[in-house]
């Protein structure tokens, strides 16, 4: 079936998700499909991690509920790495263990805010921030980052619309869908001004470690009450793990934890033993970044320059935010141009719509997690068959 957006008032759909749903259609009928659509590296996560999970098997540790913070074990281990890559220390008693990051959002808009509450969030940005916020009672406030701004929301126009300050702003860094990243001094001034204000900051670091040519430092260095969400999902190729992480101030562990313990007991003890030795292989992680950055670099030198537009910069995660608006002049939809891609040359992607609900018909996410050779292909499927799309549109 052709894709479908409808706009309600409630949550609306994952865009991402319904395309990867078409994609498992067609390749039971036979078809050779390039995934572009979702956010999933192709590699599997370092060989000791699967390892460590099917040793814990074994041993009578796993069997058992978790505490719902998660176990110390690997509490402690995150807490390694915050000071072997980011040269900060963090207390293990601060890092909350979560089935996937989405439960970390869930817990830090749980905890921190109330119904009704205003957080300030991007847009272009992740959809299920937007419809976390509006299932739980809490207004979405979208602060554009477009092209002509760096796609950098601006907190002084923030200030300066006349509304009140929100309760709360998040931020992704490295952002999805855009790949932008923020420098360090950037995040300091987010951090200060926040503080200043009286605004409970979330950052968003899932895609931590993905960055091309420099590092980030973690939001945690500049301030003490920002709340910081990440995943083993990303960087450590553990999506379908659905083990995450969040980092909280003092004054709200008491409410995490009680939160915890009613939403989802504690988070799985197998995939915690497993998850213990995804640090062991940094050298190992990076030769799939360096590979993310030459796909990118693929798509980005041999795609038809009107498909990409005034595109995002992708200097980090995984994701080409092309711009179509120059197709056809003007009249190509990103909904209709994924559809078409997706039936006639079987390359899928997820339309801007799923990130922004007011200009995403002039974007298409690309997302180069993927095989070098499957980009290249995908390029080649998109070269040869644009014209005709074009001419027949």
């Amino acid at each position: 079936m052709p894709l479908k957006v409808t706009s309600t008032n409630r949550p609306s759909a994952f865009l991402a998700m319904a395309v990867l749903s078409a994609t498992r259609e067609l390749e039971a009928e036979g078809a050779d499909v390039i995934h572009l659509e979702v956010g999933q590296p192709s590699t599997p996560p370092p060989a000791a991690v699967s390892d460590a999970l099917t040793a814990s098997l074994t041993t009578t540790a796993t069997h058992g509920y978790s505490l719902a913070f998660g176990e110390m074990p690997l509490r402690k281990r995150i807490a390694g790495h915050y000071d072997e890559f980011y040269g900060h220390s963090v207390p293990a008693d601060r890092i909350v263990i979560t089935p996937g990051s989405s439960l970390g959002f869930a817990l830090a808009f749980l905890a921190a805010f109330d119904r009704g509450d205003r957080i300030a969030i991007t847009t272009p940005g992740y959809p299920a921030y937007r419809n976390l916020m509006v299932s739980l009672g809490i207004e979405p406030v979208l602060m554009p980052a477009r092209a002509d701004e760096g796609w950098v929301p601006s907190l002084k126009a923030l200030a300066e619309s006349g509304e009140p300050l929100p309760d709360g702003i998040l931020l992704a860094s490295p952002a999805n869908p855009t790949g932008v990243v923020m420098n360090d001094e950037a995040v300091r001034e987010v951090c200060d001004w926040c503080h200043q204000n009286g605004v409970r900051l979330i950052m968003d670091e899932i895609y931590h470690g993905l960055t091309f040519g420099r590092k980030t430092a973690t939001a945690l260095a500049f301030s003490d009450s920002v709340i910081v969400v990440n995943s083993f999902s990303k960087y450590f190729c553990m999506t379908g793990w659905r083990v995450g992480w969040a980092i909280f101030p003092d004054d709200l562990l008491e409410t995490v934890e009680r939160l915890a313990q009613n939403l989802y007991i504690g988070p799985p003890k197998p995939m915690q033993a497993g998850a213990l030795a995804a640090f062991d292989d940094y050298a190992g992680l990076k030769v799939n970044v360096d590979r993310y950055q030459e796909n990118r670099d693929v798509l980005v030198t041999t795609l038809p320059p009107e498909f990409l537009g005034d595109m995002a910069p992708c200097e980090g995660a995984f994701y080409l935010y092309a711009d179509i608006s120059g197709l056809s002049g003007g009249g190509v939809d990103s909904v209709e141009l994924a559809d078409a891609m997706l039936r006639q040359i079987h390359v899928a992607c997820t339309p801007g719509l799923d990130f922004d609900q007011e200009q995403g018909r002039n974007h298409l996410r690309l997302s180069f997690a993927g095989s070098t050779a499957h980009m290249k292909e995908a390029s080649r499927r998109i070269n040869d068959w644009l014209p005709k799309f074009l001419a027949d549109h």
